[in-house]
């Protein structure tokens, strides 16, 4: 993740707002936050969670007081792991589907996509692992931190479900709720087979997931454009 694109994610802007530093090098501190979650990141592909922070300050090339300028703790740090990792997902569905112009297949894409990244490489595998590892454990901790880290998907699907409505596609009882169903479906789907050896191809299973979704939504599968 370059400087220049640094401040568009949320979690780094909050690490920083932590920081007392702020008001007089917001840049720089934000770039070390970045540094830090990134270095998390890679310490997790090779041993998922189970790092120090000795380890991670090392990894980054920064003091132990740098650490803890940016985040209370190693959860708050694995937090913003976790809203990187998929704030990051979320962006690479929507660029993939950015030539869609049926909300319908874009919906269909985002939930296939969501699968199909499992086990595709050893890093996405061991940080979909990571995720399900880690997600009970910190949302029982702080529930209201891990909803908004995972909150991107969800906003997703709604953007989704808004624009089929509008369309005349679906008629969603509540776009907000419903959409949160499904984000919560695709997690459960997604825990289950990062772990899990699937018997048929991720995209296979992703493809009935999506009609199963599709159906409950009130729409026609075999009208979905798939």
């Amino acid at each position: 993740m370059s400087a220049d694109n640094v401040s568009t994610v949320p979690w780094v802007e909050r690490a920083v707002d932590r920081s007392p530093t702020v008001q007089r090098s917001r840049t720089r501190s934000m770039q070390q936050a970045t540094n830090l979650v990134e270095a998390a990141e890679r310490l997790i592909a090779t041993k998922g969670a189970r790092f120090t922070t000795q380890e991670l300050v090392k990894e980054a090339g920064v003091a132990m007081q740098t650490f803890y300028r940016h985040f209370a703790g190693k959860d708050q740090l694995l937090l913003a792991v976790v809203e990187d990792l998929i704030t990051r997902e979320v962006a690479g569905f929507q660029e993939a589907a950015s030539g869609i112009a049926d909300p319908l297949s874009r919906l269909r894409s985002y939930i296939v996509a969501a699968l199909t990244t499992l086990g595709t490489q050893s890093s996405e595998s061991a940080g979909s692992q990571f995720i399900t590892t880690e997600h009970w454990r910190l949302h029982q901790k702080y529930p209201e931190e891990m909803a908004h880290a995972t909150r991107p998907f969800a906003d997703l699907v709604a953007g989704e479900l808004d624009a089929a409505r509008q369309a005349g596609l679906l008629d969603p009882s509540d776009v907000e709720q419903d959409a949160e169903l499904v984000a919560r479906l695709v997690m459960s789907v997604y825990h289950h087979y990062a772990f899990a050896t699937a018997a048929e191809p991720m995209e296979v299973i992703g493809e009935r997931l999506w009609r199963f979704c599709l159906r409950g939504l009130g729409g026609n599968p075999s009208g979905d454009g798939a």
